[in-house]
């Protein structure tokens, strides 16, 4: 009988210790963008854990994959092309500085057509679309009345999203990390750390990288090692303080 009750006490406060780990976790979010245009895309869907992706809209292989993605339960969000400060090419499905509300809510919903389980957008360059306030609030409004939220990638530090958007009650987040600015191992490895140390230092950090083979391979080598630092990988949709919800209504193999 002592013994019982001594197992049931090791038990008891092994699932304790267990539960204050958990507590005490640190959380990382880590999107894949630019997803779409290259057959090789498809490697970043071979990474381990909850990594969320961002699709590129009407892309050559954005919804295939997409719908890979969502079938294993992972956050997808919308990659929107938004005008940057020096007049790159945009692609299809852009939001510019020339189009009036109705223009740019005729392009998201196009774009969320192709894509609906897409919980949220994150902008894909945009460094002077995001800082106008008139088609932040457009951009906004199309969020608020379709339920998506925002992830401000912080191509300006002068953009104005984040302030619109929760003036707006749209549900909104900013990238702390790019991993990959240069293709090489000790840069990625380098921001990877530093990753690591935001997460720490804030219990929770988010992170920005591309379907590069040489990101892929890196990551799939540096991810395991969050698990090591008491951080969990968790998906972007986690780390909104609003509960997150796809606007799927037909199922991903359809």
């Amino acid at each position: 009988m002592l013994r019982k009750i001594i197992l049931i006490n090791i038990l008891l406060l092994f699932t304790f210790s267990s539960l204050q780990i958990n507590a005490s976790s640190s959380r990382v979010a880590i999107i894949i963008d630019d997803i779409g245009y290259r057959y090789t895309d498809k490697q970043a869907l071979t990474l381990p854990g909850a990594i969320t992706y961002s699709i590129l809209p009407h892309t050559p292989y954005g919804k295939k994959l997409a719908l890979k993605a969502y079938a294993k339960n992972q956050d997808i969000l919308l990659h929107i092309p938004m005008e940057s400060e020096k007049g790159r090419r945009l692609g299809p499905g852009a939001l510019t500085s020339e189009m009036n509300e109705q223009a740019i809510h005729a392009s998201l919903r196009s774009s969320l057509n192709e894509i609906p389980f897409a919980i949220g957008i994150n902008n894909h360059m945009g460094s002077r679309l995001t800082k106008l306030r008139d088609p932040m609030i457009w951009t906004m409004s199309f969020l608020k009345s379709n339920h998506l939220f925002f992830l401000d990638s912080k191509t300006s530090p002068k953009s104005k999203a984040n302030e619109i958007a929760k003036s707006l009650g749209v549900p909104v987040r900013n990238r702390h990390i790019f991993l990959d600015n240069e293709l090489t191992d000790t840069y990625i490895t380098q921001q990877f750390n530093q990753l690591i140390d935001q997460a720490k230092k804030y219990k929770m950090a988010i992170a920005i990288a591309h379907p590069h083979p040489e990101t892929i391979n890196i990551l799939q080598r540096l991810i395991p090692t969050l698990k090591e630092n008491n951080i969990d990988l968790v998906p972007l949709s986690a780390l909104y303080p609003q509960k997150i919800t796809s606007n799927a209504t037909v199922l991903a193999g359809e």
